[in-house]
């Protein structure tokens, strides 16, 4: 389960799956005895690094992120496992953002990728994990975030089966979807004024 520490890490789990779409997805997770725990809301995501982005070559990410009212900075360390990817997470929330993008840009530091999504979080009282609906600008996908027991019989309780996981991140998805469609990256993975989701 995603927590946030001030001061200290926690591993995080997960695993990706991408579904068809967010309708479905959320039935499927009502059915199997889920209840919403967030309502769905916007996500702003910027990822930030050195000139020659020296934390992606170490697998390592900086993270900025705007959602509800609230700035949560984050880091990630390497991932590692195959099945699940689990990897070191430390997060704070941020009083100031202005003074905080001031403090990174003195550091040298600049967005290299911004992702935007929709998220809505599910949970079971006395599980363990938790389930997520992700409506991105390149489709819809779960995100299934706990220890690997749960989310193997989470995934299974919901129609999916192994082969649909994705352990790739966003900014990973996002560059390999601009390659299959002969597109540039440019800003980010972001909604345009023409295309968002829709409003639930």
């Amino acid at each position: 389960m995603r927590i946030a520490f001030m001061g200290g890490g926690n591993i995080e789990t997960e695993v990706k799956i991408a579904v068809a779409a967010a309708d479905e997805a959320r039935r499927r997770i009502l059915a199997a005895g889920f209840a919403e725990i967030q309502e769905r809301s916007f996500e702003a995501n910027d990822i930030l690094d050195w000139p020659g982005n020296s934390l992606r070559s170490q697998g390592r990410l900086l993270r900025v992120r705007n959602a509800r009212g609230e700035c949560i900075l984050t880091y990630k360390g390497p991932a590692a496992g195959e099945k699940h990817k689990s990897r070191e997470e430390i997060e704070t929330r941020v009083a100031d953002p202005a003074n905080l993008a001031a403090i990174l840009e003195r550091l040298g530091m600049s967005r290299t990728l911004r992702y935007e999504k929709y998220r809505t979080e599910f949970a079971r009282p006395g599980d363990a994990g938790v389930v997520t609906i992700d409506e991105t600008p390149i489709g819809a996908f779960l995100e299934l975030e706990g220890p690997p027991d749960w989310i193997d019989a989470t995934a299974k309780r919901l129609g999916f089966d192994e082969s649909a996981y994705v352990t790739l991140s966003y900014a990973r998805l996002y560059t390999e979807w601009c390659a299959a469609q002969g597109r540039e990256p440019g800003i980010g993975m972001v909604f345009t004024a023409s295309a968002p989701p829709r409003d639930s």
